[in-house]
């Protein structure tokens, strides 16, 4: 479901998937090839929140901004299951793990995995191409080439995936 809030409502552009009962409200920006999974809320009333271009957020996740903080995701990034991103921003061909947990005015860098259950505390800036566990999230290495193939094969899957989706007949 899509809400207006204060005058902005959400806009979406080519082949957005957004599953029964996910929420949108206020001035989100979903972009081509995106997709927002099953009870997944994501809450822009305070500020903007950018989805990029086939990035996917998934199952039972939350997106939330902050009042002078954005939450930006920019494009090819899959967000799995349960995870809460608020106010922070995401480059480009990230994965986040189930669970993951990324705070105000955090960054991550393009093409770098936070790890499941993972929480990156407030004002981290995270390298490009990294790889980060623990609580809070530390750098442990540079990601390899293999992973970040298979990160490029999950994207692939979910823009397919919700493809597929899109097709489901309900059923009462």
């Amino acid at each position: 479901m899509k809400y207006e809030f204060n005058g902005k409502k959400p806009a979406e552009e080519h082949n957005v998937f957004i599953a029964p009962g996910a929420h949108i409200i206020g001035d989100v920006k979903l972009k081509n090839n995106s997709s927002v999974w099953y009870n997944t809320v994501i809450r822009a009333d305070l500020n903007e929140i950018i989805i990029g271009s086939e990035s996917n957020i998934q199952d039972n996740s939350t997106v939330h901004c902050y009042y002078e903080i954005p939450a930006i995701i920019e494009s090819r990034v899959t967000v799995g299951h349960n995870s809460v991103l608020h106010g922070c921003h995401i480059e480009e061909n990230c994965l986040i793990g189930m669970g993951a947990k990324i705070m105000n005015e955090a960054k991550i860098g393009s093409g770098s995995i936070i790890g499941a259950g993972t929480v990156v505390p407030e004002g981290k800036k995270i390298p490009q191409n990294s790889l980060v566990l623990g609580t809070p999230g530390k750098v442990v290495r540079d990601i390899t080439a293999e992973e970040r193939g298979k990160m490029k094969e999950r994207i692939e899957e979910y823009v397919e995936m919700s493809q597929e989706h899109a097709e489901v007949d309900r059923i009462n």
